[in-house]
Parts: C-alpha cells; structure tokens; sequence
C-alpha cells in the first residue's frame, strides 16, 4: 500500500526526504521496556513497622512491605453466633457487646490467616467498623473494641501492629452485628508456612 502523497501537494522540502521508517523508534520502545522489566532482582528486605513517635498507642503509624512480598486480602469478618440458644436476630445470640464480639470476629480472623499458613503478626492493614451500641447513648464503643484488640496485638506473644482506621458506621447487613473487620496481610518471601 503506497502512502506517500502525490508530489504535487506537497512542499518541496517533503518530497524529497525518506519516509520515516516506524520499525526504528518501535524497536527502542520495545528495548526501553523490557530493560525496565528486567531489572535485577530487588534485595527482599524486612517488613518495616513504624510506630508514632512518643505513642505507646497500640497501632502502627505506617507499614513497609519490602517488594517480593505477597499481599492477602481477607473480607470483611463479622461476629460468630456465640449462643446457639438464643434467636440469630436477637443481638446476644452474637455476644452481648462490641468486646465480645469484637474477640469473636479476630478468633475467626486467625483460623482464616492460619488457614494460609499466615497468623496475626502478619496482618500490614485493618479497617474496622463498629456500629452505634444503644447501650453506649448510641455511640461506638471504642474501648470494647480496644480491650478485645489489645488481646491479639501489641502483646508479648505477638508485638506486630498493623496500620488501622475505625470508622463509626450507621448499620451492618444483619441488625445484630456491632463490628466487621477487615485485614490485609502479607505473606514474606521464602516465609515457611504457619499452620
């Protein structure tokens, strides 16, 4: 297919220059971008876990995940029926308060992690959200849920701490639940699973 113009409508500059060749400036896009992919292979590294300067809060102020690490996500946990006695629309049938069902929703976070061959000092990221408790003049109760979280992280068996956010929200799918939680995780390189 000839797509040169006639000479006639074209500027006597143009018509006697060669026609760009495309395969040129292809091939050194081509090459760019695999010498771009081929880097060498990156030093794995550690998992770095900033805490807040001058916090002995228990979060993380920021989590690096070092390259070769491989991400988990975990959706959304809620509250396991605790008392099968009890009606499953009846709130106590999932624990009475946000504690109690807060320590149900991370018991069901670790089996899942350990079902990866992760646990909880695994987890980077959690994001929690906690529903208004009557019982607390309609506000979330964030110490409940503290004092369930204190129980799997910052303690002298597992000292990990993720980056976390909490968000008081307006209601879950199913009336009795008080919390959900989601957690990301991440699995290191080389990292022999834990079961």
């Amino acid at each position: 297919m000839n797509t040169s113009l006639p000479s006639s409508s074209c500027p006597a500059a143009f018509r006697a220059a060669p026609r760009p060749r495309l395969a040129l400036p292809a091939a050194a896009l081509l090459l760019a971008t695999l010498v771009g992919c081929a880097a060498p292979p990156a030093d794995h590294g550690e998992l770095l876990r900033h805490r807040t300067p001058g916090s002995d809060f228990p979060i993380a102020a920021a989590v690096e995940v070092p390259p070769g690490a491989t991400t988990v996500y975990l959706s959304g946990q809620v509250p396991p029926i605790v008392d099968r006695s009890l009606p499953s629309g009846d709130p106590r049938s999932y624990g009475p308060d946000t504690r109690t069902q807060t320590l149900g929703v991370l018991r069901s976070i670790e089996e899942q992690l350990r079902a990866l061959g992760l646990g909880m000092g695994d987890v980077v990221k959690m994001q929690v959200f906690l529903v208004a408790d009557p019982r607390k003049g309609n506000a979330m109760d964030f110490g409940g849920f503290m004092e369930a979280y204190t129980q799997y992280f910052g303690t002298a068996a597992q000292p990990q701490l993720p980056v976390r956010s909490v968000f008081q929200v307006a209601a879950l799918a199913h009336p009795a639940w008080l919390v959900e939680i989601e957690v990301t995780a991440v699995r290191m390189p080389g990292a022999a699973p834990r079961r």
